[in-house]
This record gives structure tokens, sequence and C-alpha cells, in this order.
């Protein structure tokens, strides 16, 4: 209940005349009227957030690309010219080449990975998952933002229906002051009676200014989540339509939930990738075999046996094998195992979770449906005691103290009824998020 609480603080009365003193009436620019749905659009288009996520999900798909560079032929060219003497063919303290000759040559390598028994070809699985992964989590991001949104749109609607109340109740109290003020003059009533109406108007004034300013921040709030300037004014506007049923159980929307929940879909593709991963590193122990090739032409060479031809070629198969690694690979297979298990173990916490949000939210919404006919039914009935009160009190048959009563417990019956409305339609979407159909 957004500013609900504001209207039953009676004890803010001794404190209006000084914030009538210090405090200027909000007065709201040009505002921009704006539904919900146009709202949902807006915030999917211009939310920096959902935007970030999907070149998220863009870079992510990148690393794919690269996974998949190893299984595809790697050419290189080189060019060299080398100046030397001929006793430089000869050094000490480590191997050296013995055909250190002056030439220039240019030529190409390629090699091609024939196998290494499923590493690259995990590490890309991997990859491919992350990537897939990586798109629920962009989808979960666009989501949260259109619940933000709609959660900030039905606030700015109820501070909206609440300021209009609280002008409401300004009116009425004024001139509920004025008739006392009248009847004190003509010495009908008293000047307790005449201070006690002018303390309820200065409270009233005193809750307006409150809802002004909560329609300015929320307002902000909803700017905000659109991409625009915090000074952008907007003024919701009802979609109108019939209010559908809350639903009757939850168990079909918590098998919903578990299938369409982009975060856990995403958490799920996560533990996936993740076990890849562990099997790629644990196939770091096998061979790798490769395909390698060389070729070019030498031409400048110096005379003699050493390059009888102005072109050189070869090919082989070489295979690697790694015999000792210090436990290197059997410590990062152990470790994306062990990853794998505790990620696991969060995708099965996200969809307790979520089962339980769905739960909650079914409740909510069968709750709050039903507090609409019961705040109704209570606004109408404080509305007629309202009627009968002031009734009584223009006729002189009642005491100030009275009509003060009714006019404070109209007033929240009220705002129970404007809240009771949006908390049901706030509640729906709550639902709709729970179970990952949220959509603009």
């Amino acid at each position: 209940m957004y500013i609900a609480r504001s209207f039953i603080l009676a004890g803010l009365v001794s404190l209006s005349a000084i914030a009538q003193q210090n405090s200027t009436p909000v007065t709201a620019a040009a505002s921009i009227t704006i539904t919900r749905s146009q709202a949902e659009t807006t915030a999917v288009k211009q939310n920096p957030r959902i935007a970030a996520g999907r070149l998220l999900a863009l870079a992510e798909g990148q690393e794919v690309v690269r996974q998949r560079s190893a299984e595809l032929p790697q050419i290189a060219g080189n060019m060299t010219a080398v100046q030397a003497e001929d006793g430089t063919r000869i050094g000490a303290g480590q191997l050296n080449s013995s055909r250190l000759y002056t030439h220039a040559g240019a030529g190409g390598t390629l090699s091609q990975l024939l196998t290494d028994f499923g590493h690259t070809s995990n590490l890309l699985a991997s990859a491919r998952l992350r990537a897939k992964a990586e798109q629920q989590n962009a989808l979960a991001t666009q989501q949260d933002v259109v619940y933000a949104t709609d959660e900030t749109f039905y606030k700015l609607l109820t501070a909206q229906s609440l300021l209009d109340v609280a002008k409401q109740a300004v009116a009425a109290r004024r001139s509920a002051r004025d008739l006392t003020k009248a009847l004190a003059a003509s010495k009908l009533k008293s000047e307790l009676d005449l201070n006690t109406a002018a303390a309820n108007l200065s409270q009233a004034e005193l809750l307006q200014l409150d809802a002004e300013i909560e329609v300015q921040q929320a307002s902000a709030a909803l700017a905000a989540l659109l991409g625009e300037s915090s000074s952008t004014f907007y003024k919701a506007i009802e979609d109108r339509g019939d209010v559908p049923l809350p639903p009757e159980g939850s168990d079909a929307i918590e098998k919903e939930a578990i299938m369409q929940r982009p975060d856990l879909r995403a958490a799920q593709l996560n533990t996936q990738a993740e076990e890849k991963f562990a099997t790629a590193q644990a196939r770091q122990n096998l061979p790798t075999i490769s395909a390698l090739a060389v070729g070019g032409v030498t031409p400048v060479r110096p005379d003699g046996t050493v390059f009888p031809e102005n072109w050189y070629a070869g090919a082989g198969v070489n295979l690697s094998l790694p015999i000792f690694t210090g436990f290197r690979i059997s410590a990062e297979a152990k470790e994306a195992r062990l990853r794998a298990q505790a990620q696991e173990k969060a995708a099965t916490d996200l969809s307790n979770n979520i089962t339980r949000d769905v739960r909650t939210a079914t409740l909510s919404a069968q709750t709050a449906f039903r507090k609409i006919q019961v705040a109704d039914a209570f606004r109408d009935q404080t509305a007629q005691a309202l009627s009968l009160a002031e009734t009584r009190y223009k006729l002189g048959l009642s005491s100030i103290v009275e009509l003060s009563q009714a006019q404070l417990q109209s007033t929240q019956a009220a705002v129970s009824a404007v809240n009771a409305r949006f908390d049901y339609l706030l509640s729906l979407r709550s639902l709709d998020y729970a179970a990952g159909r949220i959509t603009p």
C-alpha cells in the first residue's frame, strides 16, 4: 500500500502548519500519457539493461566461433630474409640450426587438427551451451525490466488515484471548515470545533502534498526504466477492460514455470555446459594428432647443394601426448567436475524457489481479488456514513468529532478501494512473471 499509511497518521496534524509554510505545491510539467502496454514496449526498446543483456549474448556467441576455430585449418604466411656468415651455422649452448645461410624466401604453413579424442569438441559444445544460456539470461533480464515497469506503472497509477482522493478530502474538509467558521461566527459552534475543523483541513492538505511527491517519484522511476530523462513527467492511463478472475490453483502454473522460466533454463544450460567442460578438461590426458604442411620459394639462396631448388615443401603428422604436467590436468578436471555439481545444485534450488514463488503469487492474487469486493463495500458504507454525519453536523445534532471520524473513515475506505484494485492487477502480473510468461 504505497501511500495509504499517510492517510491514517493523525499525529501529523500538529505538523501541518509548519509544512504549509515551508512547502510549495508540486506543479506538474506537461505530462505524457502512457498505458501499461506502451510503457512495456518502450522499456523493451530503450532500457539499457536489456540492451546490455543482448550485447552479452552476442559476445558469448563469439566464444563459439573461437572454440570452433581449433577444428578448422590454421594457415600462416612467412617471409624470411637472412644475411649470415657460414661460421654462424655452428653455435653452443642449445641445439642450433645447421642451415643458417644467407637467403630470402616466402612460404606458408598449414596445420589441421585430426583428433584430440573429444577435448576440442567438448569445449565447443560447452561454448554453445553457454551462448544459449546467455540468450536465456538476456530474456530473463527483459522480463525483469518488464515486471519492474509494470510495478512502477501501477505505483504511479495508484499514486495518481490517491492524489485524487486527497484532493477530494481537502475539498470536503475545507467545506466543513468554512461551515464551522460560519457557525462559530453565529455563536452556534465553539472555537474548539473551528480549531478541530481547521486541523482536519491542514491534515488533508499535508497528505495531498505527500501524494504529489509520490506521483513525482513514481514518474521519475518510470522514466528511468523507459530510458528517458528523469525530468520527463508521465501520467499513467489504466487499460480499460474486464478484470480477469484469479487462477483457482497453482499446480498447472508451477509446471508451466518450470518449463518457461528463462533464468531456470539458463541455469540448466549452464549445468550442461559445465559438464561438457569437465569432460573436455579430463580428456587433456589423451593424445592430440595433427597434420602439418609447409611450402614456399627461395628466390635468393646460396650456391651449392644447400638449396638445390628454388622452392621447398614438406608434410607430416604430429602426435602430442602429455606425460607429466605436474598434476595440472587432474586438478583442472576435478575443479570442473566440482563446479558442474555446484551449478546443478544451484539450478535445483532455483527450481524450488520458482515453485514457491508461483504458489505464493497465486495465493496473493486470490486474496487480492477478494479484497476488492470488501474494499468497495467499505467505501460505499463510509460514504453513506459521511453523508449522514455531514447532515447531522449541519443540523447541530452531532459534534465535530463525529464528523471528523466519518471523514477519516471515508478517506481510509477510498484509499483501500484504490489499493485493492491496483494491488490485484499487479498481483496478476506478478503471477505472470513467476510463471515466466510476462511479455510486453
